[in-house]
């Protein structure tokens, strides 16, 4: 019978410097939540009194310098108790305001259906800083549609409405002292949403990788260590998840301890041997590097440790925690072919090219998606009022007219429908290659295009984008900061979306673009080359315009030849905005991808 965490567990027997548990009714002293304003306070819920299921065998907690005696392990486990009977998900009311309707139809994943846990710093609506919240905020919702059961496992900034507090508290060791946690639960669209609460995340939502290097690298042990944990205390709809057929999702180093932990504190120790690790990779740059004397605050065996080590001519030697992720994890994912490949050289590999090839045959890319409930012009909430309007294919000229001139009239640029208007969304940093456009910004206004640009990032270049509108008032509008709406809005109502990055693991803008017939101007690289098919206008071909060097020169040859286009050739034009829309963008397409190396790591010992 599966294993499942009991509501009330009687205290683990003590060990040495173990992560040891705290009761279910949260009385430990060593750490009260903070109590939100009254008019926000959550009622705490009561678990239903349940019958005590067989103790679960001893975790690496409570072997620690206790390893199992070979003959213990070659013993023949002893007879499971007949299935506990679950109390109902309404008596339990984990749920609250949606209840789990058993499935009408086979499951789209067939015999492939499993437990999947996505493990995150951020997860979007409830936190978000750029693409990865994104990820984690849809494509468990796909997960679902095909008929797995999905845990999304994120830190709890801030008071979130719709997370009820569920009374679950763990003690774990993390950094050589013993932490307390708490758990929230939400269900949502088919997702059970688990958010790990603990003063070191509380108002971190603004700022969720700010800190010193050792906190944030707090911060990480302690989301790993608790979302190993949930799959059992957390009994979401009644029941915790258990090991049985689960594969955990890790993405980026900010979870890359969880395959190291999986294997050094479990499956060690003949634990969750049923459990895998998929690593996913959204950026190479950031790998969690620091003094590899901290690896002694890891909680890990000296043979681990050395997994961490790593030298390279300019960082020299030191820790890398996502190159310990990289090689404990049972497969490995890129967000897209071309990051794949990309990440196996020199100079996308950023010191851990030479690891990513010796572990190729794990490897896959694969496309992000995007979330049609949030992000379609038929349906967006923010073409709704100050005279924008939603619209689909058959509307979509006249829908684009009235929303660029919306736009134009809501930044106080000269309303007209007939001039070019271009837009950029994103990050001000190195990467997006916001200077390209900095540097071609004179050109770009001569052609007679005004510009609408949104994002913040670095000060020097949050400057450049004040001095640009300051030199051009009548074409040029620069928002500094971030806002939904106007992203959305942008996407609307602009005719071309410049994209100059010089390196781009998946990107989502030129989707998001795309979907709302706005053609997109992109740097060749990553997986804006995957996603944007270049014009051809012998065989009226192709979704947009690239150019293959990141430099202002190339990016004004692309400019010049989609301004041409859409002065000149307007039927052509037309039809390339509405290849763009006819695209099946969706993440339902990315999930079946991404269950086939689930499957593969399912099969893997």
């Amino acid at each position: 019978a599966p294993r499942m965490a009991a509501v009330a567990p009687p205290p683990p027997p003590p060990a040495p410097a173990a992560p040891s548990s705290s009761n279910g009714s949260g009385s430990s002293s060593t750490f009260k939540p903070p109590k939100p304003p009254a008019h926000k306070q959550l009622e705490r819920l009561k678990p239903v009194a349940q019958p005590q299921p067989a103790a679960r065998p001893p975790s690496f907690a409570q072997q620690v310098l206790q390893p199992v005696p070979p003959q213990q392990l070659m013993a023949p486990p002893p007879v499971a108790p007949p299935p506990l009977r679950q109390q109902p998900v309404e008596e339990y009311q984990f749920d609250r305001g949606e209840q789990r309707a058993p499935p009408t139809e086979p499951p789209l994943a067939g015999e492939n259906v499993m437990n999947i846990v996505m493990v995150g710093a951020e997860c979007a609506p409830w936190s978000k800083t750029g693409g990865l919240g994104d990820v984690m905020g849809a494509l468990p919702k796909a997960f679902a549609r095909r008929g797995h059961r999905v845990m999304v496992v994120a830190p709890r900034y801030e008071i979130y409405d719709d997370a009820w507090e569920t009374g679950i508290r763990r003690i774990f060791r993390v950094m050589n002292q013993d932490v307390e946690v708490g758990y929230f639960h939400a269900f949502l669209d088919g997702v059970d949403y688990v958010f790990v609460d603990h003063p070191s995340f509380h108002f971190r939502a603004k700022d969720i990788y700010g800190g010193e290097r050792q906190e944030i690298q707090f911060r990480c042990a302690l989301l790993c260590k608790a979302a190993l944990e949930s799959v059992w205390h957390v009994p979401c709809g009644g029941i915790a998840y258990g090991d049985t057929n689960t594969v955990f999702i890790a993405n980026d180093w900010h979870t890359a301890l969880l395959p190291v932990y999986l294997q050094a504190h479990y499956r060690d120790y003949e634990q969750m041997k049923f459990s895998r690790a998929v690593f996913v990779i959204h950026n190479m740059a950031h790998q969690g590097r620091g003094p590899f004397v901290e690896t002694e605050q890891l909680e890990l065996p000296d043979h681990y440790r050395e997994v961490f080590r790593l030298y390279d001519p300019i960082g020299g030697e030191h820790m890398n925690i996502m190159k310990a992720g990289l090689q404990f994890s049972h497969r490995i994912v890129a967000v897209s072919e071309g990051y794949a490949w990309e990440c196996q050289t020199q100079e996308g590999g950023w010191g851990l090219d030479a690891i990513i090839r010796e572990n190729t045959w794990k490897l896959r890319g694969i496309v992000n998606g995007i979330d049609y409930q949030e992000w379609s012009p038929m349906t967006d909430p923010h073409l709704l009022t100050d005279g924008y309007t939603q619209y689909d294919m058959e509307t979509m000229v006249e829908g684009k007219r009235q929303c660029k001139m919306a736009l134009q009239k809501e930044l106080g640029l000269p309303v007209d429908p007939d001039v070019p208007l271009m837009g950029f969304i994103g990050r001000l940093d190195y990467q997006k290659g916001v200077d390209l456009i900095r540097d071609s910004h004179g050109w770009l206004m001569g052609q007679g295009v005004q510009l609408a640009m949104l994002g913040s990032g670095r000060a020097d270049l949050e400057n450049d984008l004040r001095a640009m509108e300051a030199s051009n008032k009548d074409k040029t509008r620069s928002w500094v900061g971030f806002s939904v709406k106007m992203a959305h809005r942008i996407t609307a109502g602009v005719d071309m979306l410049l994209m100059p990055s010089r390196f781009e693991p998946c990107g989502l803008n030129q989707l998001y673009a795309m979907a709302y017939g706005t053609v997109p101007i992109v740097h060749a690289v990553g997986g804006l080359r995957d996603t944007v098919t270049p014009f051809n206008p012998f065989e009226n071909s192709g979704t947009g315009w690239t150019f293959e060097r990141a430099d202002a020169d190339q990016m004004r040859g692309a400019c010049t030849n989609a301004l041409d286009t859409y002065r000149k050739y307007k039927p052509q034009y037309r039809e390339l905005q509405l290849r763009g829309m006819r695209q099946d963008l969706s993440w339902d397409h990315a999930a079946s991808l991404y269950e086939e190396v689930l499957v593969a790591a399912k099969f893997q010992w």
